[in-house]
């Protein structure tokens, strides 16, 4: 039987462990506390393993970027790519404003726990911690410094020899392996969690995750069908429906059941040659696209950002959106290919409101918990993208 279960897919296993999860909180609560230590496990596995991950991903990401292409098509690409990201973390920031979610999290019980009291401290810690020692912020899981240190290292080694980059996309690839793994425990924890969970708090904890799920599902349909098509329709002048919605549909879909933006690239590629882009585009821009092109992943760092600043109500303030905006737009350019991988860099906007990587992890497993359509949805928005912002600066172009 566990032989058999293994050979499941992801998203099947997870469905298996929610179901199984609810069932023992509703059978048998009082054998929840000895399931404990599975959603105890998973948690520490993924606060041990998402330091490292950013700043591995991340520096290699930057150090193996080809830049000076005399294809005149990829800058404006990239433009699109960074300005979809920021106006989806925009529009998760307004959806979560609008309809405020509240999660279900373990707070420290002596109150240690000091959310920052005004901007001019967010903005102080902000600062500290990007300036942070770079051993201390890995081991300290400071994800602003490490963000910080990554991406200077990374531009730094843009300049080193082929070899030295090789290096570092193999040691980028090894940690993908570590991350695979332990996703792989997922419906084990995911098992622990809900049914402690469940046992805890009841119906009223399925309520809280079903506004949360629409929440972050409305986002980003909304980006879908309305942030992408203005900015289509800005670049092309044209009616953009048709090109947004064969994007959705030929690109979107598939994407929905790989839920990996890198699986997609073949048919993205396909796509972008039956739409008659050039090869010498299409071939830089989806890749790229696939990499770091993530305004799924941009609206799921917010949205759960914010879930944990109204739990902890922690004061927000328009000028600090603006930054957590800029913040989820940089993290998700570093989200891992890996199904859940946009989940572990939650702790970098979390880090801006001084909330603690206990808790942030926690947030992040509540993530694992909805991810079964979130990440797809997220794969299918991000994935159709590429091909949809490659497709409209080539007509745009012409």
């Amino acid at each position: 039987m566990f032989s058999a279960f293994t050979r499941l897919s992801l998203v099947t296993r997870i469905v298996i462990a929610i179901i199984l999860g609810v069932l023992v909180a509703v059978i048998a609560p009082q054998y929840t506390p000895y399931l404990t230590i599975l959603g105890d496990l998973f948690i520490k596995a993924l606060k041990s393993v998402a330091p490292i991950l950013v700043f591995v991903l991340v520096l290699s990401s930057i150090a193996n970027f080809k830049v000076g292409s005399s294809n005149a098509a990829i800058k404006p690409i990239m433009l699109m790519y960074a300005a979809g990201m920021f106006l989806a973390a925009l529009s998760a920031v307004t959806a979560s404003m609008l309809f405020p979610s509240t999660l279900f999290l373990d707070l420290p019980a002596d109150g240690t726990l000091t959310p920052p009291g005004s901007l001019s401290e967010i903005f102080k810690n902000l600062v500290l911690s990007f300036i942070a020692n770079p051993v201390s912020a890995i081991s300290e899981a400071n994800f602003i410094g490490i963000l910080a240190w990554s991406v200077a290292l990374g531009l730094a080694f843009r300049h080193a020899s082929e070899t030295t980059k090789n290096v570092l996309n193999d040691a980028a690839n090894a940690v993908n392996s570590v991350i695979r793994l332990v996703i792989s425990f997922a419906p084990f924890g995911i098992f622990g969690l809900v049914a402690v969970t469940f046992a805890d708090a009841g119906l009223s904890t399925l309520m809280s995750y079903a506004q949360l799920l629409a929440v972050l599902l409305g986002t980003m349909v909304f980006v879908a069908l309305v942030i992408n098509p203005i900015m289509v329709a800005f670049v092309t002048h044209k009616n953009p429906y048709p090109l947004v919605l064969q994007c959705l549909r030929e690109s979107g879909i598939t994407a929905f059941f790989t839920r990996s933006s890198a699986a997609n690239i073949p048919v993205n590629l396909d796509l972008a040659k039956r739409l008659g882009i050039p090869e010498s585009t299409a071939s830089v821009a989806i890749p790229l696209g696939a990499a770091i092109n993530m305004a799924g992943a941009s609206v799921t760092i917010t949205v759960l950002s914010l879930a944990a600043v109204n739990t902890l109500d922690i004061p927000v303030s328009f000028t600090t959106m603006l930054i957590l905006s800029v913040v989820a737009t940089v993290s998700a350019c570093g989200a891992s290919g890996v199904a859940g991988g946009s989940l572990l860099l939650i702790p970098v906007a979390c880090g801006l409101f001084g909330i603690s990587s206990d808790i942030a992890m926690q947030v992040v497993a509540i993530g694992m918990v909805i991810s079964v359509l979130q990440d797809s949805t997220e794969t299918a928005l991000n994935s159709s993208t590429d091909v949809l912002f490659t497709a409209a600066v080539d007509r745009g172009m012409r």
